[in-house]
């Protein structure tokens, strides 16, 4: 890896998870700046997000776009159906496998990768370590398993909390490092281990609040956007609703087709947003400081968490179902949460990209990897407490005792 001592960019191989568009819009974000740090760069990725990243690199000189066979989850209204994702993966399974291997063979034969970035995908974390690469993660996802959380987020959802980190923790194990983007900020209780703001696409950072009086509505045909909808109706607010797959007007309702640049201006001029539990838009919500009402998918944990630190923090509600009753409260209530969302303190992408170089430095150089980073973050790694204290505060195999700052970001940082 002498090409990184001496300024010369790396060969990096870069694994989106294709369920859920918000893992491309990020890495999409990092891809980005990659390239313009001068690294070249092999893509793999799958699902929707495979189309979405292979069309903003078109034609694009130091990198490529791999479309893999990825896993898939199925719905059934607001809920996760896990019996019938088990059957429709497993039934993709045979061909999803052979396309893996031909896309494994061809990244071995001509790109000779020197460090991978994932971004909860499996894919590029087993391929750097059958090569014995570093990895490095980049997601949301690792708060759950390496920070510790309070009885607010996880005693009414013990079991499911507990089953969640589980399978995080198996996900990508063992990584160089863990960057963990988040707009909450507990105390981070894993080395290796540093959390970043929200990794916000260049629309959102240009974007410039101005609060107007309709509300924004995301939520996709599986996500129950029919009982949403009916429910709109018996409101008297304006609404513009996005990821229904209709257009035209309805009453108060406006169905806007997909359009970034009409999303990221109807967002930034929301009274307030009413939306699922996904991580990317709550982030930029929180960023731009619009009050948002979180209706999770039932089963998935991860989004069940964004909505109870959301609550917690004063910058939107959690509710469990679509109900007219829980969208008039929340709309009745949304200067309380201005007023706490004027404390979050906005920040661009180059906590990150600081982060990110480090990293990338220490790799170059064949160093092994630091316990925790020198760069501005929002949380890292600490060195525990004596063992005495440790076991007398309850600290379990799994956990080491770290900085117990508190959620919010500090106002300022160096």
């Amino acid at each position: 890896m002498a090409a990184q001592q001496q300024g010369v960019g790396m060969r990096v191989l870069y694994g989106v998870v294709g369920e859920g568009m918000g893992h491309a819009t990020r890495s999409r974000v990092i891809l980005e700046h990659l390239l313009r740090s001068g690294h070249e760069l092999r893509v793999v990725v799958s699902g929707r997000a495979a189309r979405f990243l292979t069309e903003k690199f078109a034609g694009r000189p130091r990198i490529r776009v791999e479309e893999i066979h990825g896993l898939h989850l199925k719905f059934e209204g607001n809920d996760l159906d896990v019996s019938e994702s088990v059957l429709s993966n497993l039934a993709a399974a045979p061909e999803g496998v052979k396309k893996n291997l031909e896309v494994y063979a061809r990244v071995t034969a001509d790109f000779d990768a020197e460090v991978v970035i994932s971004d909860f995908e499996s894919f590029a974390y087993f391929f750097g370590r059958a090569k014995q690469l570093p990895v490095i993660s980049i997601d949301n996802m690792q708060v759950i398993n390496r920070c510790r959380h309070n009885a607010f987020v996880t005693d009414d959802a013990s079991f499911a909390f507990q089953l969640a980190r589980l399978a995080v923790k198996a996900k990508l194990p063992g990584a160089y490092h863990y960057l963990v983007s988040s707009f909450f900020f507990p105390p981070v209780k894993k080395p290796r281990t540093t959390l970043v703001p929200p990794i916000l696409r260049p629309e959102i950072l240009a974007a410039k609040r101005e609060r107007g009086e309709h509300v924004l509505v995301y939520q996709t045909a599986a996500a129950n956007a029919d009982a949403l909808v009916a429910a709109l109706k018996r409101l008297p607010q304006a609404f513009r609703a996005y990821g229904t797959g209709k257009s035209g007007t309805d009453g108060n309702i406006t169905f806007c087709p997909f359009s970034e640049t009409g999303f990221v201006d109807d967002l930034r001029t929301a009274r307030a947003v009413v939306a699922g539990g996904g991580y990317s838009l709550m982030g930029e919500a929180v960023h731009l400081h619009v009050p948002m009402l979180s209706i999770p998918i039932q089963g998935q944990y991860e989004q069940e968490l964004n909505a109870r630190y959301l609550q917690q923090l004063g910058y939107g509600r959690h509710a469990t179902v679509v109900d007219v009753d829980v969208i008039d409260a929340f709309l009745r209530d949304t200067d309380t949460m201005q007023h706490a969302l004027s404390t979050y303190v906005p920040r661009d992408n180059g906590m990150l990209f600081g982060c990110l170089g480090e990293l990338l430095r220490h790799v170059g150089l064949d160093e092994p990897p630091p316990p925790a980073l020198s760069s501005p973050s929002l949380g890292s790694f600490t060195p525990p407490l004596p063992s005495n204290l440790a076991d007398a505060l309850g600290d379990d195999e799994d956990d080491d005792l770290t900085d117990p700052s508190g959620l919010r970001p500090p106002r300022s940082r160096p």
